[in-house]
């Protein structure tokens, strides 16, 4: 086996790559990061660039393309491309598919220089298939050897001058969680911008393939057999091509009867057998526990089928209840400093602008501080279940509870990630690879109570539930909160259910899932996630929610014509008649104008609609303005009530309270909110979401749906339950 993969030579000046072309000397060197999932691909990535890092598409396709600057060593850059995880260059996935259209077109502006293969050095064989690919694509590659640390612990040592030799590429010993063997890739790294691809190869197709690669070579005018094999199997996936491309691949497919599954499982099986020579050779396994491994112990529990539902239902618990318990202090010096600021503009200054200012302008960015405690919580518990490598674990264990309604294992990943916002969760249903499993998942996936939710829930039941104890441990408020996403998640499955009989598909679907090894959350990256996520609410939701209570102070301060005017003069008349006090006067004619503002008239013509559901005008403005994004729903209240009474009323909660019904009564009623929180439970109000559903799916048929489904839904539910208790 010695030498069966020669080394790579390393000439000191940048040779042609695959595709023929020099790499542009007005661009940084492209790398691209691929290994398997959970092989500390991402956490390499991390390492790599640090904070100079973004987000976009990959072109074509609406696939998250992660890219950073990196330094090298020798003082040079590179940027880096974090490709999806995947575990070979067949792809399954939408995600795994973005990796063949950029690694098999060489002429592709965006393809990289050379390759980082991330690999698990506790599980070489399978991790060695995907590098063996790429090898055999002629990519310059890296092997990062991952997560020696686990492979120590197991009693596997590897033999990295062997392996080195036989696969003919750089090893970099490392543990990417902690930074251990960084500095010697990013060394190695700046050497390899000069380096050509590996001489040798793992794998040759059969000589009765030759004619048919042949003419695919000449026509694509591509580097070498195997990249031509690929097009054979992969041409009605591969973005780039062109119809006739397609065209010509189909005939020629057929005119060789070429059999793709046969020809990819036979491929399989002989690397697999070239790997087992090669690790036999390379690796030495000596038993160090006489034990079970820890993991498999734990596992025994947390994916149990009776504890390892009810631990998991604990650990929900604990986050609904540390929403309240822990957030409540933070949120009420957040709430009384906005109130006493705008308090104290109110007292030293007067006129428009200052009204302006912080009925509208302060007003809203209260709505949006205010949540920054409990979203902080959601995210940070969500980061370490991920970091841990629980969460994968409840993927396993709800696999059972989702098949009867329609959905894989898969689909909790989308819909636990819909517990923070359904658009990115919504574009996670990517890695499941049943179309129908997929558009469920989509379609029910803003069922799940998001954290734009979090701010409506958190005030309606801090205004009608009692801050009181259950058993003498348990938040009340708590235990209601926990019962509304519970309520979420309920409707999001039986929505499931019933949409699995109306779409049909011949296809069936798999479960599998690799868990990660058990590991201490690294708390940077707690860290990081919680400061993004929250950058990310104030400065997108914020801006919105800030740009909305503005509008709708100008809209709830100012009518058409002389309505307001003469609103006014009337009730000043009937105060001097029945001599009201100046301040129930003062309060009579803010109510008076606000009604019949523009905001005000508006919410008179939809009132008819909603007052079966308990709602008022003044509802009916926050629910239209909750589309724009559902967290705009306390921003519009604020404003409005803000502008409808005496500025000194103090925080939010406190100015629903103070809402008073025709007859002097509260008008902020225990059904009254009831019916309100089942609402917003149910109702599809986020632009933002309804447009990734249009850009995931291709088609204005499922937003649509989704609208008119969860509307109905909303209202027909709402309207029972006020029906029920009022």
């Amino acid at each position: 086996m010695a030498g069966a993969i020669q080394d790579a030579v390393r000439p000191a000046t940048p040779q042609p790559g695959p595709g023929g072309a020099l790499p542009p000397a007005e661009r940084l060197p492209r790398l691209a990061l691929i290994g398997n999932p959970n092989s500390g691909k991402t956490s390499l990535f991390n390492q790599l660039t640090g904070l100079n890092q973004k987000v976009g598409n990959f072109p074509g396709v609406t696939v998250d393309r992660k890219t950073g600057i990196a330094a090298l060593g020798g003082q040079r850059r590179a940027e880096v491309v974090d490709l999806p995880g995947t575990y070979s260059l067949y792809p399954k996935s939408l995600d795994e598919r973005v990796i063949a259209d950029l690694l098999y077109n060489p002429l592709s502006p965006d393809y990289p220089d050379f390759v980082v293969v991330t690999v698990d050095a506790s599980n070489l064989r399978r991790s060695l298939l995907l590098f063996s690919q790429l090898a055999d694509l002629g990519l310059p590659a890296i092997l990062a050897l991952n997560m020696t640390d686990v492979a120590a612990e197991r009693g596997i040592q590897i033999d990295l001058p062997a392996l080195e030799r036989e696969l003919g590429v750089p090893v970099v010993p490392m543990n990417a969680r902690k930074g251990v063997g960084l500095a010697a890739l990013r060394i190695v790294m700046a050497d390899r911008l000069a380096a050509r691809p590996p001489a040798g190869r793992f794998w040759q197709p059969a000589a009765e393939l030759r004619p048919l690669l042949a003419a695919i070579r000449t026509r694509f005018d591509l580097p070498n057999d195997y990249l031509a094999l690929h097009y054979a199997h992969q041409f009605g996936q591969l973005h780039f091509l062109s119809e006739a491309d397609r065209h010509y691949l189909t005939e020629l497919t057929q005119e060789y009867g070429f059999d793709s599954t046969a020809q990819q499982a036979s491929e399989t099986v002989a690397r697999y057998a070239h790997i087992n020579e090669l690790l036999l050779e390379v690796v030495t396994v000596t038993r160090t526990e006489r034990r079970e491994p820890a993991s498999n112990r734990i596992d025994k529990v947390l994916t149990h089928r009776v504890f390892g539902y009810l631990i998991f239902l604990a650990i929900l618990f604990l986050l609904f209840q540390a929403i309240f318990a822990w957030a409540q202090y933070p949120m009420d010096l957040i709430d009384q400093g906005i109130s006493a600021l705008s308090a104290a503009i109110q007292e030293r200054f007067s006129g428009p602008l200052v009204r302006l200012l912080t009925e509208g302008v302060i007003a809203g960015l209260g709505g949006v501080l205010i949540f920054i405690p409990q979203i902080a919580l959601l995210f940070a518990f969500l980061a370490v279940l991920e970091e841990t490598g629980y969460m994968a674990r409840v993927t396993f264990l709800m696999d059972k509870l989702m098949r009867p309604f329609g959905l894989s294992g898969k689909s909790v990943v989308p819909l636990i990630s819909g517990l923070a916002c359904a658009v990115p969760a919504i574009m996670g249903a990517r890695t499941i690879e049943s179309w129908k499993d997929r558009m469920l998942t989509i379609f029910v996936t803003p069922l799940m109570s998001c954290s734009a939710r979090i701010p409506v829930y958190t005030v309606l039941v801090a205004l009608v539930v009692p801050d009181e104890s259950w058993l003498g441990i348990f938040n009340l408020r708590g235990l209601v909160l926990m019962g509304l996403y519970l309520l979420g998640l309920g409707s999001a499955l039986l929505s499931a259910l019933l949409l699995k009989t109306v779409l049909k598909a011949r296809e069936r679907s798999y479960f599998i899932m690799e868990f990660p090894v058990y590991r201490w959350p690294r708390w940077k990256n707690v860290g990081l996630t919680i400061v993004e996520k929250v950058k990310a609410f104030i400065f997108q939701a914020g801006k919105v929610i800030v740009a909305i209570s503005v509008l709708l102070w100008v809209l709830a301060s100012y009518g058409p014509g002389q309505r307001q005017a003469q609103a006014e003069a009337q009730v000043q008349q009937t105060a001097q008649a029945q001599r009201w006090p100046a301040a129930e006067t003062e309060r009579r004619v803010a109510s008076a104008r606000l009604e019949n503002s523009y905001a005000g008239t508006f919410g008179h013509v939809i009132e008819p609609v909603i007052r079966p559901l308990g709602f008022d005008w003044k509802i009916g403005i926050a629910l239209l303005t909750s589309f724009a994004a559902r967290e705009v729903f306390v921003g519009t209240m604020s404003t409005i009530y803000s502008v409808g009474q005496d500025a000194d009323l103090g925080t939010v909660q406190q100015k629903l309270a103070n809402e008073k019904d025709a007859s002097g009564q509260p008008f902020f009623t225990p059904a009254r909110a009831l019916s309100l929180l089942v609402f917003y439970v149910f109702a599809m109000q986020c632009m933002s979401t309804l447009a990734v559903t249009y850009r995931e799916t291709k088609s204005w048929r499922w937003p649509l749906g989704q609208l008119v489904y969860m509307t109905g839904l909303a209202y027909a539910a709402s309207l029972f339950v006020w029906q029920l208790f009022a």
